[in-house]
């Protein structure tokens, strides 16, 4: 196992990881910032009012990407246990 293969497996274990998590961190942040702005303008200054509206769509947009999510992760898992024996030998 060289350097070489362990910045290349590093590397796509994070690219795989910012994948999997950007749905939701996006969908958090949008309606996150949304509600924000709706409370700044209305003046309403109650903390909890951004968890519903965070916790329905993140649980919508999971529905939605849970298959891509699943299938990207499988990918990956698989494709390291493929190099696993390339990697022994190397």
């Amino acid at each position: 196992m060289t350097e070489q293969t362990v910045i290349d497996i590093a590397g796509k274990a994070i690219m795989v990881a910012m994948q999997v998590a950007a749905p939701a961190l996006v969908t958090t942040m949008v309606v996150g910032l949304a509600v924000s702005v709706i409370q700044a303008a209305t003046q309403i200054n109650e903390q909890t009012l951004t968890f519903i509206p965070k916790i329905i769509l993140l649980s919508v947009v999971l529905a939605l990407t849970g298959p891509w999510i699943i299938q990207t992760m499988m990918n990956f898992t698989v494709e390291i246990f493929n190099t696993i024996p390339a990697v022994t030998r190397g």
